[in-house]
Order: structure tokens, then sequence, then C-alpha cells
């Protein structure tokens, strides 16, 4: 079966972020801000320049109330106290949020088990049988290119793909910390399995969380097929897709990196204000009197 072109995403952001507390015990970690704009929002904007119509974003109960705010609170008291000091404009990017296209927040299922596949499981009523769907990670960010664009180019290339997954070629000494890639056709870009943090990585190529996905997903996102950790993970999904159709590899245009720890988010931080603040300079200046 060919599926049809995604135009719905989910977002996951159905953690605790454990290395993040005390700012997680009240904030979401998508929440914290690259810039004046939450990691969410990168998030949401890659889906949108890549022509997604519907975002569904799976949270916690305590972050279902935040996304829902920032997303579809107009805040007209903010406005009108805006405009009645005659700096309206400020409110320009508030505007630009709430015209986004259809997004809807939901809370993670509780009775699934803890991983990154339970929130995906989650969302299963808001994808139709016959079509494809983009998942996205809100921990990962790209810079320079849309993955998702990437990824819906890469289906309209492979009708057939019953799954396409996103990947970045990195260094092969750092290759132990993410899940890499092994091909089953090097030719045809097509996956045998990804072998999660291995120090005997079978290539340099690294998955990370974008992913286009069908819904024979969902016969995998089943809290009997709970892997490492007791834990319902996304990746073992996809590998079992493998095992009898054809799952994709794309090598994403963008530079992929993650937010999913300090250091790595303070490194994410740093090249958005590279990327888009006309005030890096003032940084650099400063890093290199201090």
């Amino acid at each position: 079966m060919n599926y049809k072109t995604p135009t719905k995403a989910i977002i996951t952001d159905a953690g605790f972020a454990s290395r993040y507390l005390p700012i997680t015990k009240t904030i979401p970690k998508a929440m914290l801000p690259l810039g004046n704009r939450p990691i969410m929002q990168l998030v949401v904007e890659e889906c949108v320049d890549a022509g997604i119509e519907e975002i569904i974003i799976v949270a916690t109960p305590e972050g279902r109330k935040i996304y829902d705010d920032y997303f579809h609170d107009e805040c007209e008291k903010i406005e009108a106290l805006l405009t009645k000091q005659g700096k309206v404009e400020r409110f320009e990017p508030v505007k630009k949020v709430l015209n986004f296209p259809k997004i809807t927040v939901i809370e993670q299922d509780q009775s699934l088990p803890y991983g990154n596949g339970s929130p995906v499981a989650s969302a299963r009523e808001f994808i139709n049988d016959d079509e494809a769907f983009i998942v996205a990670y809100s921990d990962d960010v790209v810079f320079g290119a849309s993955a998702v664009k990437d990824l819906i180019e890469a289906h309209k290339a492979h009708p057939d793909a019953m799954a396409i997954i996103a990947a970045q070629e990195m260094p092969h000494e750092e290759m132990n910390k993410y899940g890499a890639i092994s091909l089953k056709d090097e030719s045809a870009m097509t996956l045998k399995d990804i072998i999660e943090k291995s120090d005997d990585a079978p290539s340099d190529l690294a998955s990370y969380g974008r992913y286009l996905l069908t819904p024979e997903v969902f016969k995998y996102l089943d809290p009997k097929n709970i892997g490492k950790d007791g834990e319902l993970w996304t990746v073992d999904a996809i590998t079992r897709i493998a095992e009898t159709g054809n799952v994709y590899v794309e090598k994403t245009k963008g530079t992929w990196m993650t937010t999913g720890d300090p250091k790595n988010y303070f490194l994410s931080h740093l090249k958005y204000v590279k990327e888009f603040e006309d005030y890096y300079k003032d940084i650099k200046k400063f890093v290199a009197e201090n």
C-alpha cells in the first residue's frame, strides 16, 4: 500500500527531563528558550515550513496547559497595553504564533509504559489509516534547512516507503553517543537496523528525532513490545517494520543538534544566536575578554 504524503505531524514532549531539574518541575523542557523562541516553536516552524497543515503536540498533563496557553491564548491585555504605549510592533511575534496552522495539544496516555514511543502511540486517533505522518522529537533542533521537508520530498521519491528516517553523518569517534544506522542496501539507502550507542558502530550515520512514519508503526507501539530498560521505543518499532518492508534513510541537509541535556542545550542556544541574532559579535567579544 502507498500512503498519502504527510500533512500532519506529531511533536513529542511528554517526559520529565530530570537532567534539567528543578526548572522542568514547572516548565516543559521544550519551552526553554533559544533566543526569544522556545525550542518547541522552532520545531513547529520546521514543520510549517515543510507544508504541514496540522500539528499534534503530546505533553505531560502539566505541560499541556502551558502549550495550550502559548499557542492559543490571544493575550489581548498585552496587545492593548503595547498599543497604548506605542509599542504594538513588539506583539508581532505573538501574532505569528497565534497564526500557525492547526495545533492540538494532548496528554500522553498514562496507561502506556515509559518510553519515547508512547507519545506517538497516544496520538493514534489523529492519524488516518491511509496517510503517512511526521514524528518530531522536541529534543532535536535542525538549523539551516527543514529535515521535515527533506523527509516529505523523500516520500515523493519513494511512495513504497513504510517509513523514512532522518540521518546525519557524525565523526566516527563520536558514534558511540548515537543510534548508528546499519543499511540493508547502501545504493537504495534502506534500513537494516539501528545500533544504539555502540563502540562498534556499523556506519557514521546517526539517526535522530525526525521520522516519516505510516500507520504500520502502531502495530509495534504496543505495551507488549517493551524493549531496553522496560521502555517502549519508536526505534524498535521502526526496525521491526524494516524486517518486512522498505524503510529508507534520508541524509538531511540541515545541521542537527540536540537540546537533551544542559551542555548541548547551551551549544544549541549558541548556534541559534550565531544564526539569528546580531548580538553574537558581542558574545564573541565577551568570551575573548573573559
